[in-house]
């Protein structure tokens, strides 16, 4: 590869490197934060589900099956809720929506109250055999909020502002995985943390678990690609890589195909090992990192298999839906098994891989034409991407491949897990996914794979821009991609910030 074609000039020095990875992470907390204040609560995408699990948590309360959703949860659910995302004004008799009930009169909120909170204690949240990680997180920052004096609204907006650190912490995160494999190509060390700071993943302003899974794969490649080089692995970062990976499992059940792909490339290394005669010198090392993976993933399907069922917690969710599994030979009827049955499956995919779910009005807050052209750069990107990296005249190191390839791999296995799942279940009258359209569409739920994803794709975006002579054309590129996430962005967006129903307006 050119270093020197897509770099920028040599007066930016690597200190001055540093100062833009700072800006572009306090513009990454900025745009989480604006976005996140905007959002009213409680968003379509299981967020009464998620944060009624977070308050559990708060108080120290583990679910040991399925439970409805706790007098305190119900509380804030009823006073805070907005019924825009599913709701429409002809929904209502003078056409608009109704003012939120904290700005209603005390004797009206508490009648209020008194009906809703009932019926959502009644409710059953199906989200509560969730891995753990984040809810204890976000359990802890509620009651950090409280102590702060925070209370009502502001304590909600509060518990989703967590995602600021997360965020922030992502783009350091994207930005340290880039610089590992590309140290001699500046653009492609800015690109991938300039993206994470602008991506308009709404997972990203609203509170749940998915946010946690790149943050802890992302660590786990950076560690896992230093433990791949050709000397001894040391004991200590045997121990935190399993510890990453456990964290990836216990931050989402849905990140196994991430972890399948890691122990795969783990039995590669080892295989090297062994033809180096290295594998007895390694030995300390493997084993610290397969009990400290092992260990907290065990206890946590135990507890699983005890309380839900199974080892993954999937039973309860599935009974919860009237999902069943179809037999063997119906899989081949499913449409995923025909050219528009895959670009279905994939523009559902990579459109909300980029975009998030939330509707407004029972509507997406997307665009057929934009999420077009996201599907259709992501693949253009990746196919050119993959085509270079088993091409074996490209300039690219062993590491470069390697982790390019381990890339490559954590991918597919994300997309290839949740179109089996499509093929699998019978939907029978679950809404979505549905009989009428069977497919998992939910990019959110393999964002764990987004690092490796970025990686490839700011590397298919340096090859697809290499024949044009100069520096600049990948920078414009760049900028040009940000530009369209923003612009997209906030004129689908740009409703919700006139809700009485949010931050701003409390």
């Amino acid at each position: 590869m050119n270093s020197e074609k897509s770099d920028l000039p040599a007066a930016v020095s690597e200190t001055q490197e540093r100062k833009i990875i700072v800006l572009l992470c306090c513009l990454a907390a900025i745009h989480v934060f604006i976005f996140s204040a905007a959002f009213p609560f409680f968003n379509n995408v299981d967020e009464p589900a998620h944060f009624d699990l977070v308050l559990k948590y708060s108080h120290g309360s583990v679910p040991r099956g399925l439970e409805t959703f706790s007098a305190d949860s119900a509380i804030y659910l009823s006073l805070y809720s907005s019924c825009a995302y599913l709701g429409t004004p002809d929904m209502f008799p003078d056409g608009r929506l109704p003012p939120p009930p904290w700005t209603q009169p005390v004797e009206k909120m508490r009648q209020d109250l008194a009906i809703n909170a009932p019926a959502w204690q009644a409710q059953t949240n199906y989200e509560v055999s969730q891995p753990p990680l984040y809810y204890a997180l976000a359990g802890l920052w509620w009651r950090l909020g409280k102590w702060c004096g925070f209370e009502g609204g502001r304590l909600l907006y509060w518990l989703r502002f967590l995602n600021i650190l997360f965020v922030a912490a992502l783009v350091l995160l994207g930005y340290k995985a880039a610089r590992m494999i590309f140290p001699g190509q500046r653009f492609l060390r800015l690109a991938v943390p300039a993206l994470l700071a602008f991506m308009p993943q709404s997972a990203f302003y609203s509170i749940g678990n998915d946010v946690l899974s790149p943050l802890c794969f992302g660590a786990a490649i950076i560690l896992l690609i230093h433990f791949f080089r050709p000397e001894i692995p040391g004991v200590p970062p045997g121990g935190v890589i399993g510890l990453m990976l456990a964290a990836t499992l216990l931050a989402k059940m849905t990140n196994l195909p991430l972890l399948a792909v890691s122990v795969a490339a783990m039995l590669l290394n080892l295989f090297y090992l062994a033809k180096n005669g290295k594998v007895r010198a390694a030995l300390p090392a493997l084993t610290t990192l397969f009990f400290c993976a092992a260990l907290p993933m065990a206890c946590w399907m135990t507890w699983c298999k005890c309380n839900f069922g199974d080892y993954t917690g999937s039973k309860l969710k599935m009974e919860h839906f009237g999902w069943t599994l179809k037999p063997f030979a119906e899989w081949r009827h499913h449409p995923i098994f025909s050219p528009g049955g895959v670009w279905t499956y994939l523009n559902g995919q990579l459109a909300t891989f980029w975009q998030g779910e939330f509707s407004w009005h029972n509507q997406p807050l997307a665009s057929p034409a934009i999420d077009f052209i996201y599907t259709a750069i992501s693949l253009l990107l990746l196919l050119l991407a993959s085509m270079y990296l088993f091409r074996r005249f490209v300039n690219l190191t062993p590491l470069q491949r390697q982790a390019l390839g381990f890339a490559l791999a954590s991918f597919i296995a994300a997309l290839a897990f949740f179109a089996l799942t499509s093929v699998i279940y019978d939907f029978h009258d679950c809404p979505n996914p549905s009989r009428e359209h069977p497919y998992f569409q939910a990019g959110r739920m393999i964002l764990g794979a987004l690092i490796p994803f970025l990686l490839l794709f700011v590397y298919g975006l340096e090859r697809a821009l290499s024949f044009i002579k100069g520096r600049w054309p990948c920078w414009l590129a760049l900028a040009g991609i940000i530009l369209f996430m923003l612009i997209s962005e906030i004129a689908m967006d740009w409703p919700v910030f006139a809700s009485q129903y949010n931050w701003f307006h409390m």
